[in-house]
């Protein structure tokens, strides 16, 4: 397969190249090279960019007004084929890699290997299975409760042993579990470096929910490889992420799509206020840490209150219009840099790089907002029927 680009995005800061010809062989990047003149290809758009990656995704949630509820009442089968479903969305919607952040009863690693095989489609796959969280702590309702630190480690085995290729602890309170106080710390710091090096023990990648400040530094000072949220982040903290070369996940659509839709009156109140406070710390303090230099990996938080798998791409709009990205750095930030912290492929469009990339109508420069209708879109050199 020959594909044609006006505009190439190779998924690094590097400036975008002028009319070149990807060539795909069995699934992978073979060549990038100047487009022949009177050479035809198999397809063309005016510009083409990397499939995008998202680094935090909620496979079992549909971006219902009570997320908690909707999840704590579904059962097994009803909660595998939401995710089923979900998958296929996101992989539409452009989004040819995920990492899935909480979920349960083993739903997210079969799925992950569902979709390896062939056998459903979706998204390449990371998977944390339960979140562990203390007990009555934020997301029980996906978690597996751990009140000390050889619970902790016994809980990573056991995420282990379901299946989970990554593990996903929870540092403080959040919005969406009612009683739950973002700002509060939560599980404790021999608990978290419990969990986390249990997990890098074992070779798995450990990311927190962490709003909170004290609970962002104590998943900081414990050995976090990510910081999903962050939004009461301090100077402190900026140090320690950049000490520790630590990403930050800001899932900036999170709060934003619950505010967007309080009219509706929908959600619980408790949901309502929490993502008020929550949104004017994030607005407050994930501009200047980007700013720091503290490395900024996109992932959106897909599944919570309006927030729907096949809308990634407004995630990427948020870090352009809230971070002050460039149009390529928020891209970059949604497939490189989160393909980086999730640890599958590279994320770029490179020799020898899977074939996952987008054909959009117009340049990502000029107008961001093309991520969110693809051409269409390519998995592994494989063509996604939409």
């Amino acid at each position: 397969m020959i594909l044609r680009a006006g505009v190439f995005y190779d998924g690094t800061l590097a400036a975008p190249r002028r009319n070149v010809d990807i060539v795909i062989d069995n699934g992978r990047v073979s060549e990038i090279r100047p487009a022949a003149e009177g050479t035809s290809a198999d397809a063309s758009a005016p510009c083409i960019t990397p499939g995008m990656v998202n680094a935090h995704v909620h496979l079992i949630g549909s971006g219902e007004p009570n997320t908690m509820a909707a999840i704590a009442l579904a059962n097994h089968n009803q909660m595998m084929l939401t995710a089923v479903a979900n998958a296929a969305k996101s992989l539409r919607a452009g989004v040819t890699t995920v990492r899935d952040l909480g979920s349960t009863h083993g739903i997210s690693s079969a799925l992950r290997d569902a979709i390896d095989t062939g056998s459903i489609p979706g998204p390449r796959m990371r998977a944390a299975g339960h979140a562990l969280c203390m007990t009555g702590g934020h997301g029980w309702w996906i978690g597996r409760a751990v009140d000390s630190p050889w619970d902790a480690r016994k809980a990573v085995r056991e995420e282990l042993l379901a299946g989970a290729d990554c593990i996903k602890v929870i540092a403080t309170g959040g919005v969406l579990t009612k009683g739950a106080v973002p700002g509060n710390a939560q599980l404790l710091p021999d608990e978290l470096e419990s969990a986390i090096s249990e997990a890098h023990r074992h070779g798995l990648r450990c990311a927190a929910h962490a709003i909170g400040t004290e609970g962002i530094k104590n998943a900081l000072r414990a050995g976090i490889d990510s910081i999903e949220h962050g939004h009461m982040l301090d100077d402190e903290a900026i140090e320690l992420f950049k000490a520790r070369d630590v990403y930050l996940v800001p899932t900036l659509a999170a709060p934003t799509c619950i505010l967007e839709h309080i009219h509706e009156g929908a959600q619980p109140a408790f949901v309502v206020e929490k993502a008020e406070r929550v949104n004017e710390a994030m607005l407050r303090n994930i501009r200047r840490a980007y700013e720091a230099g503290v490395k900024i990996a996109g992932g959106s938080d897909a599944g919570t209150p309006y927030n729907d798998h096949d809308n990634y791409a407004y995630e990427v709009e948020l870090m352009h219009s809230l971070l002050g990205m460039t149009p390529q750095q928020a891209l970059h930030a949604a497939t490189a840099v989160a393909a980086e912290l999730i640890g599958l492929h590279r994320g770029t469009l490179a020799p020898g790089e899977p074939a996952d990339l987008l054909l959009l109508d117009r340049d990502v420069a000029e107008d961001i907002r093309t991520l969110r209708q693809p051409q269409l879109v390519i998995k592994a050199g494989t063509t996604i029927s939409r």
